[in-house]
């Protein structure tokens, strides 16, 4: 008798909010992970480094836009948002540009 309620008093002593400290755990492990899985799906690394860069997202679409880190700042542009419709296709062409086989860009004005 005297062995069966020491077996007893042993399970109780256990805490049963541990599990709860466990899931917590597992769940923030998971976040990690499919945080860094997206950043290496779209190629996202150049956020974290310390280099200044200029990024074009669906370029030539409607949807377009352009991304920028300075220093710590990043700035996000979209055309489309500051397109006037009573303005739409203004402008006057200003130069040409041309590419040569090394991959140098000239841009000569007119």
């Amino acid at each position: 008798m005297r062995r069966r309620h020491s077996l007893l008093r042993a399970e109780e002593d256990s805490d049963p909010m541990s599990v709860v400290g466990n899931l917590f755990d597992v769940a923030m492990v998971f976040a990690v992970a499919l945080m860094v899985a997206l950043v290496s799906r779209y190629n996202m690394t150049e956020m974290f480094s310390q280099e200044d860069f200029t990024m074009v997202k669906n370029p030539g679409k409607e949807n377009m836009e352009i991304i920028t880190k300075e220093g710590e700042k990043i700035n996000r542009y979209t055309p489309s948002e500051d397109k006037d419709p009573s303005q739409a296709n203004k402008g006057r062409r200003v130069g040409i540009a041309y590419e040569l086989d090394n991959g140098d860009i000239i841009y000569v004005p007119e």
